[in-house]
């Protein structure tokens, strides 16, 4: 099944600054902030929303097509997505703007400063999610604010079940404005912090909120995760991962496992702990889109965890 994936494409550039923060910045001096940090350290990773869960559907077997708009530096992105079989066809660009990107420096303490530019992000909403061809899934990830709105919409009308997954784009929103997305949707997935503004901008509760779909997901880190279904809950624990080494991009691959498990028809404690299994995989190496087991190898730690397969 093609499974259409509307969100960001962004390259990430993360630089390690060899002291603290702190040692640099005085207090009494915030007012009129002028620094500079010497980052020998640096790396570029391919990340973005859509990126990072069309890589790991991929790495399953599944079919992903992104709905993303970039800019005329996409090139090396679009070379990687070529190499990996991932299909460009609903990918627009846009002249005269930068993909989307981050900049993000870390102390040693870990503290981070990170400026964001959306870029293309701005023009999401001039692709159309119902113009794509052969499409039996959808996921609407973070994205333009008009984007993620009118991509709702649109798959409603054209009838293609879909995950609204607001993310870090939820601030944008106002409490109607979301209620809408979460009644246009068939599944809604969010983490604990994320399902708390839910609830906060709707005034509604979660049980409510719940009853509005046919399954709204809650991840917990590793607390695992909560399904909530025809007015149940089904808990799903994390799967222990064999090194921690960097949350970027978990929630991007558990959300593939989610689809994956939607696409197959799987019942909902599998697909959650597809899903669990995927984030714990990513957990083990830097940055979204560096994990490279193959969908054998996943197959067979999904059988060590749970004792099923692919």
């Amino acid at each position: 099944m093609r499974t259409l994936i509307c969100g960001s494409l962004a390259f990430d550039s993360i630089m390690v600054f060899q002291d603290h923060f702190k040692n640099h910045i005085l207090p009494d001096k915030i007012h009129m902030l002028n620094v500079s940090f010497l980052v020998p350290e640096m790396r570029r990773e391919f990340g973005g929303c859509a990126g990072n869960i069309a890589y790991n559907l991929k790495l399953l077997g599944g079919e992903p097509v992104i709905m993303a708009t970039v800019g005329e530096d996409f090139g090396v992105y679009a070379e990687r997505l070529d190499a990996q079989g991932i299909s460009r066809e609903s990918i627009r660009n846009m002249p005269g703007s930068f993909t989307a990107q981050a900049f993000i420096t870390t102390d040693l303490a870990d503290n981070q400063i990170t400026a964001f530019h959306p870029g293309a992000m701005f023009f999401s909403h001039e692709n159309d999610a119902s113009q794509a061809r052969d499409i039996g899934l959808g996921i609407v990830s973070p994205d333009g604010r008009d984007g993620m709105l009118s991509h709702c919409r649109q798959f409603h009308e054209v009838g293609i079940p879909f995950v609204f997954d607001p993310g870090q784009g939820m601030p944008l929103f106002s409490g109607s404005e979301l209620l809408e997305m979460v009644e246009l949707a068939d599944y809604v997935t969010l983490n604990d912090y994320e399902a708390e503004l839910l609830q906060a901008r709707t005034e509604l509760s979660l049980a409510v909120l719940a009853t509005k779909v046919k399954c709204l997901v809650v991840t917990r880190g590793e607390a695992g995760s909560q399904f909530y279904v025809d007015g149940k809950m089904i808990d799903i624990p994390v799967v222990p991962a064999r090194a921690v080494v960097d949350p970027t991009g978990c929630g991007d691959a558990f959300r593939a496992g989610l689809l994956y498990g939607i696409a197959h028809g799987w019942d909902w404690e599998t697909t959650g702990q597809l899903a669990s299994l995927m984030g714990s995989i990513k957990i083990e190496q830097r940055g979204g889109q560096n994990h490279t087991l193959d969908r054998a190898e996943i197959s067979n730690r999904l059988k060590t965890a749970f004792g099923k397969t692919l």
